[in-house]
């Protein structure tokens, strides 16, 4: 299957692609009654348990290495998978093993890289893309085997992919800036690690969508001051459905048909990443739901909290965010319109018909894909363009879920273009002016 896709012409791949998110929405869509699923055993290897304090090794060092049969849903497969656990930094600036999984070439090494940021979305450590490709039979990790499909035509061209567990070892959904260093270290250790297949001297192509693509832009935006010497190789980054804003992101989807439920992963997450404790803040339900989703994946949630809003889940006096000092001061970290811009060209695709899953155009904010805000991502992009970055910007007339069929043969064929001499196009002249991208402001 994976050759057949890689010589379909741009329209046949796009109905291949359609057929490939066919099979994940019914993946992800629930059979019946959910049923209890004993946990799996934590694998040892995911864990650092050196004697030489974390602190002491340098972002990116290979603390661990082992090569694996690729295995889906326990079944191997005739790809090799090389796992990686390094040293990283969380969202608190703070030294963390994480992990990453490399599908090798297949023969011999290559000087090509795909930097595969996963949308695996979720609270659970165990969802991450490298257990599942171990083994791990949970839902919530088998989207990591559907990217890989769609990750394909690089593979079959000779390039490695890695594909990182983003969130970290404590899954901590929403929390950018940890995306992004995890992101950059992993493939610090696949540059470092000869049992990879990687050239040492290897360029380097970021993409990811939805989750995977705020792994992308936040990487890229800490390329320059982290990594400079993964930002050196790093030929661009495409990425759509994007994050810009994440306080604007949860008043789109208040009270959303289907994307509801990421308040309460978003609130989990953030407070997991950063530390603080949101609690006190919210009512009985609030506190229900909040104990409920502790280790809930998207696969869980989407449609799962129809007509939910952040007014429900709260205590009287704090039915605004803004009402809450500590979750201002937060959520304001994650805003990518304050940040740097990045040094690489970028490929920005954004769907428009969020009505397609429940989510209306928002009084102030617009239009969005039923959960990332379109007007956010033409600012950003504008933002970009203003400060010298090539952008091409795409807008999609369809919704998260959907636009992936129109922004993924792109994205492969501008990323692949990136490794060639040809200079990446622009349309900076032409996108049009979106939402400012102020931070939250808190009340007193």
């Amino acid at each position: 299957m994976l050759s057949t896709l890689s010589r379909l012409s741009l329209p046949t791949r796009r109905t291949s692609v359609l057929a490939v998110l066919a099979a994940l929405v019914a993946l992800l869509a629930p059979a019946g009654p959910a049923r209890a699923v004993a946990p799996a055993t934590p694998d040892p290897f995911f864990s650092y348990t050196g004697s030489t304090p974390l602190a002491d090794y340098a972002p990116g060092a290979v603390l661990n290495t082992r090569t694996v049969p690729y295995s889906l849903a326990g079944v191997p497969l005739p790809l090799a998978v090389r796992q990686i656990l390094f040293r990283s930094t969380d969202a608190q600036g703070r030294p963390v093993a994480a992990v990453t999984s490399v599908i090798k070439p297949a023969f011999g090494t290559t000087s090509k890289v795909i930097s595969y940021q996963s949308f695996y979305d979720s609270l659970d450590p165990e969802h991450g893309p490298s257990r599942s490709f171990t083994g791990s039979t949970q839902l919530g990790g088998m989207i990591g085997h559907v990217e890989t499909v769609m990750m394909s035509a690089f593979l079959l061209q000779g390039y490695a992919v890695v594909i990182s567990d983003t969130q970290g070892p404590t899954a901590d959904f929403a929390a950018g800036p940890e995306y992004g260093y995890v992101t950059l270290d992993s493939v610090r250790a696949s540059l470092r690690d000869s049992g990879t297949g990687i050239a040492p001297t290897a360029k380097v192509g970021l993409v990811g969508y939805s989750g995977g693509a705020i792994a992308t832009n936040w990487a890229s935006v800490l390329a320059p001051s982290y990594a400079p010497d993964v930002n050196a190789r790093l030929v661009g980054a495409a990425e759509g459905g994007v994050l810009v804003r994440p306080a604007a992101n949860l008043d789109y989807v208040d009270g959303s048909q289907v994307w509801a439920g990421v308040i309460p992963m978003a609130v989990i997450g953030v407070s997991r990443a950063y530390g603080i404790d949101l609690t006190p803040y919210l009512n009985d339900y609030g506190l229900e739901v909040y104990r409920k989703m502790q280790k809930a994946s998207i696969t869980e949630v989407l449609g799962a909290y129809p007509g939910l809003t952040w007014k429900k889940m709260t205590k009287p006096e704090y039915a605004e965010p803004s009402s809450v000092p500590i979750f201002v001061s937060t959520v304001n970290q994650l805003n990518l319109g304050s940040g740097p811009s990045p040094t690489l060209p970028m490929f920005i695709g954004q769907g428009t018909g969020g009505e397609l899953e429940g989510t209306t155009a928002h009084p102030t904010l617009g239009k969005g894909d039923g959960v990332m805000v379109a007007g956010d991502v033409r600012t950003l992009a504008r933002q970009y363009c203003a400060d010298g970055v090539k952008v091409l910007h795409r807008e999609y007339a369809l919704s998260h879920f959907t636009s992936v069929a129109l922004w993924l043969p792109e994205a492969i064929a501008w990323l692949g273009a990136r490794f060639g001499s040809a200079p990446a196009p622009s349309n900076c002249a032409s996108i049009a002016p979106g939402n400012p991208l102020t931070p939250l402001a808190g009340t007193p």
